[in-house]
């Protein structure tokens, strides 16, 4: 017979319960998006070049972008957020165009810069609806982050994003820059509007769609000119800027570790990736129109050949 201070075999002794430690609200997120991307099929993992052009693999398995835009079926997470740009972003852009003074910054001098022709009448306007667009835009994506093709990417966007908006806020003397690098939600704006208003997928310059056809040429190139002017010219150009300030600035300081040493870092960031999303295009199109000559040459017929961007 067992006694009452032995322990039966089938017995386990009995644990401490642990203790648990909340996780931070980022490394939830991070640790869901990439359960996300890992669960997908390789089929569904895309480029960013694949989400706003149609894009086809060669035989060596690189890209070629092709004429028109992706065919979108109807989604209501995707439209419903599109849609939210398209109307937001209008406020943003004419905001932006407001604080400036058009007839001084068409006409610069030699002793003229182009923060000359900042007005910042209607700054903090400006900045708070920026600042709205940006927090909503944040939560809508991380709360459907179907809504989008690149959720993460559009997450740690906003987040520096709003990081950088800081600068102008704490510093008056770089507000201006704030309107230099907030022009580029023009091309924003042109980039969802190609994907909106051709669902279908059309090559912009075919000649047999009426005023669908002057539609989509519009877009289109309004969309090619503000991404070169903005994302490939005008934002370098910032970047040298913004250095030199943060240049003069550590002069003034004292100090080379100032608040000022953030533009510089930021904006070459922002640099990086829009020379690495055109160098993809450029580089997928240039393809593309090879693989069209060598058929034209060879004499194959290949559907997808036509004019389009």
């Amino acid at each position: 017979m067992m006694s009452v201070n032995e322990t039966s075999p089938k017995s386990k002794p009995m644990s401490m319960p642990r203790r648990v430690v909340p996780r931070s609200p980022f490394a939830v997120i991070r640790k869901t998006m990439r359960r996300r991307s890992r669960s997908a099929p390789p089929k569904l993992k895309r480029s960013l070049i694949e989400d706003h052009f149609r894009v086809e693999k060669n035989i060596g398995g690189k890209r070629l972008a092709l004429p028109g835009v992706p065919n979108y079926e109807d989604d209501w997470a995707r439209d419903s957020h599109d849609f939210f740009n398209l109307i937001v972003l209008i406020p943003i852009i004419v905001l932006n165009v407001m604080n400036w003074n058009w007839d001084l910054l068409f006409n610069l001098g030699e002793k003229k810069f182009i923060a000359d022709a900042w007005t910042g009448e209607w700054f903090d306007l400006f900045f708070w609806t920026t600042v709205s667009y940006f927090v909503a835009d944040f939560f809508w994506v991380l709360l459907v982050p179907n809504c989008v093709k690149s959720p993460i990417v559009i997450i740690q966007h906003h987040i520096i994003t709003m990081l950088y908006l800081l600068i102008p806020f704490y510093r008056p003397h770089a507000r201006w820059c704030m309107g230099a690098c907030m022009s580029v939600e023009i091309n924003t704006w042109f980039l969802i509007a190609r994907r909106v208003f051709n669902k279908q997928g059309f090559p912009p310059w075919i000649i047999d769609l009426s005023f669908v056809s002057i539609r989509l040429k519009f877009i289109s190139i309004c969309f090619y000119v503000t991404w070169f002017s903005i994302r490939v010219f005008l934002y370098p150009i910032l970047l040298v800027v913004f250095t030199k300030l943060y240049l003069k600035k550590s002069k003034q300081y004292g100090t080379y570790i100032n608040i000022d040493l953030v533009p510089p870092i930021f904006q070459s960031i922002f640099c990086i990736l829009n020379l690495k999303w055109t160098f993809d295009l450029i580089a997928s199109k240039v393809r593309y129109f090879r693989r069209r000559n060598m058929s034209r040459a060879t004499g194959e017929t290949v559907d997808y050949v036509d004019k389009g961007l």
